[in-house]
């Protein structure tokens, strides 16, 4: 059991209180007022030091503002890893619950229908696919899937069958698992033109299987305990018991690990944007002031700040993820 609220310690507050400011600095950015734009360039100020000129925090080897870089890094952070981190998992949750609940037999769906979805599947992969061969091979098999599906349907020929659901997903997980996960976002990232939907996509993609683990591994304590096998005694549906029963009790393993996904992925958006992947070059972000500084080595002023806001902010949102037990 975790500590009451009022009686968390002062690293937990001095968290909160960090990434309130991060929260408020990201919002305000665009309304604050900041003598420079972040992609306004200052040909009189080149790498210019903190607090010699008009710069505060100083510039970039472009002439650029530190200050409104880091306060406009800090909003492309949090818009880019706080729905990444949320779709994620939504994503890896419903899946892993899934999976977890009815395991690989419980899940049953008529022989129409699952005929039907790998027709479908097939056909769009022909599709996309560039030989003709393999369209024309595709585009068969789905035209034969759709003609058995017609005739099963007028036929009435009602059977089911069983979908391997945790079994797809735990091969699913394991091959993504296989590939280092940056290794496996930047090839991804490379296929697309840059841009903020492209990205939050990518991430999402890549980044389910974490939450999926962890909800399926708690889903399978679930389902044994004695109110849900009432649920099933009284002839609950199975989405009903799921949704209504199982999946709330996943929160709090959620909840605590929620931070640390948010934290991951703002990792990974700075080392994409610092390789100068993954976002457009003019979006500011934290990343690409560390790699400004390679173009001015002396210039330690644009190091230590990027890297201050990376580890305060990762290290805040860790501390979030404490649980600590009561006394």
């Amino acid at each position: 059991m975790s500590r009451p609220f009022r009686s968390r310690p002062r690293r937990w507050w001095l968290a909160l209180g960090w990434l309130l400011a991060l929260l408020f600095a990201a919002l305000l950015a665009p309304v604050l007022p900041l003598p420079y734009a972040p992609d306004t360039t200052d040909l009189t100020a080149i790498a210019e030091a903190p607090l010699t000129g008009s710069h505060w925090l100083g510039t970039d080897p472009l002439g650029r503002d530190l200050l409104a870089g880091l306060l406009f890094g800090a909003r492309t952070a949090l818009l880019v890893s706080l729905p990444a981190a949320a779709l994620a998992t939504l994503l890896g949750g419903l899946i892993g619950g899934i999976a977890g609940f009815w395991g690989n037999t419980g899940l049953r769906l008529p022989l129409s229908y699952a005929a039907a979805a790998a027709g479908t599947g097939l056909f769009l992969l022909g599709f996309h696919g560039s030989p003709t061969i393999v369209w024309a091979g595709a585009s068969a098999v789905a035209a034969g899937l759709a003609g058995g599906v017609a005739l099963l349907g007028r036929r009435g020929y009602r059977r089911t069958v069983a979908v391997p659901f945790d079994a797809l997903a735990l091969a699913l997980m394991a091959l993504l698992a296989s590939i280092p996960l940056l290794v496996l976002v930047l090839a991804l990232a490379a296929l697309y033109p840059p841009s903020w939907p492209g990205l939050l996509a990518v991430l999402v993609l890549t980044y389910w299987p974490g939450p999926a683990r962890l909800v399926r591994a708690e889903i399978l304590r679930i389902r044994a305990l004695p109110y849900i096998e009432s649920g099933w005694a009284l002839g609950l549906p199975a989405v009903r018991i799921l949704w209504r029963h199982a999946l709330p009790n996943c929160w709090h393993t959620l909840s605590a690990t929620f931070p640390l996904s948010v934290a991951t992925l703002i990792g990974l958006e700075t080392t994409l944007s610092f390789l100068g992947v993954g976002l457009p070059p003019e979006t500011a972000s934290w990343g690409r002031l560390l790699a400004a500084a390679r173009l001015a080595p002396t210039a330690w002023w644009l190091v230590l700040g990027p890297a201050a806001a990376i580890i305060g902010t990762t290290v805040a949102l860790r501390q979030l993820a404490v649980r600590e037990p009561a006394h």
